[in-house]
């Protein structure tokens, strides 16, 4: 019996050496920028999800304390959140102890299956909870469509939700942890690092590719007024460069969201409607933005709906 089974390995091996033989390749570490010490990013590209940049879209990355390891948003697919753990461990072998959710939007959060084995508190802002619940299975599903349902990777559900203000500490490094408002989503955290000022702002802060707006567009403006007292001299936007100043690197974003308050608003006091606002609103700012014809257009008609009920 043993020599029949072992012949027809061999058989089926003979016919898919491919399947039969070769071994899993492991993850390979991505390139990442060191921005503050102990502090590094991997920079997202201004495309959409597609199986040849596997999601890995949005700027993700990881802090080292002297005693553990706090992942910064984990990725938005399986394969992207494998290579940020083989990033990690290429630099330590320190626990991963936290993985901070930024917020619930796939190019973020779907890489957060790499880390399971790891066991790390996973944090996110209270209303992620119910956020998961309302669109958690169709960001799986639209996932699914772009990348294959073996890519897509899947959210995690939070052990510690922040409601107002949290740190975790990683050993002689404490992360100050802030809950907003609604601004680009309902559910967005930004994350400080004391020790190297450093604020880690995930979509409440983009860069060069167009802003999108998920929540409110005058709650994402007055959250962004507040955060501009943070006591940090740089940041790391969601999508953009790794790092910029601040809060100098806000100015783009805040006249481009200001800009779309004030078109709107202008249509809506001469009794324009909706697609007039799609049509004109926030045009001058066409030639600075990436994706801008992919998401100008939303932004509007989200903005819109916000500031007809004034």
């Amino acid at each position: 019996m043993r020599r029949r089974e072992a012949l027809l390995v061999a058989a089926i091996a003979a016919l898919r050496p491919d399947r039969a033989l070769s071994a899993p390749v492991p993850a390979q570490p991505f390139a990442m920028a060191e921005v503050a010490p102990g502090l590094h990013v991997r920079q997202g590209v201004h495309e959409e999800a597609a199986p040849e940049n596997q999601d890995g879209i949005a700027n993700i990355g990881f802090v080292i304390g002297k005693e553990a390891v706090a992942v910064l948003d984990p990725g938005g697919s399986r394969a992207d959140g494998e290579r940020l753990r083989a990033s990690i461990r290429e630099q330590t072998d320190l626990p991963i102890r936290y993985v901070v959710m930024t917020h619930l939007h796939p190019d973020h959060v779907f890489g957060a299956v790499a880390f399971a084995d790891d066991r790390p508190v996973f944090v996110a802002h209270a209303r992620m909870a119910a956020m998961l619940v309302q669109r958690g299975e169709f960001y799986r599903n639209v996932l699914a469509d772009a990348l294959g349902i073996e890519e897509a990777g899947d959210y995690a559900k939070p052990d510690l939700l922040v409601s107002d203000t949290a740190s975790i500490d990683l050993g002689g490094r404490r992360l100050q942890l802030r809950a907003h408002s609604t601004a680009h989503t309902d559910n967005d955290l930004s994350i400080l690092d004391e020790q190297t000022g450093t604020l880690w702002l995930g979509d409440l802060l983009f860069v060069d590719r167009v802003p999108a707006l998920d929540g409110s567009i005058l709650g994402w403006l007055r959250e962004t007024k507040a955060l501009r007292d943070v006591p940090a001299t740089r940041a790391v936007p969601g999508h953009g460069p790794t790092v910029v100043s601040w809060p100098g690197a806000v100015a783009p974003q805040e006249r481009y969201l200001g800009g779309l308050v004030r078109d709107i608003r202008a249509i809506i006091s001469h009794g324009g409607d909706i697609e007039k606002a799609v049509a004109t609103a926030g045009q001058a700012e066409r030639a600075n933005w990436a994706l801008f014809d992919d998401y100008n257009g939303r932004n509007v008609t989200s903005a819109f709906k916000e500031l007809e009920w004034e």
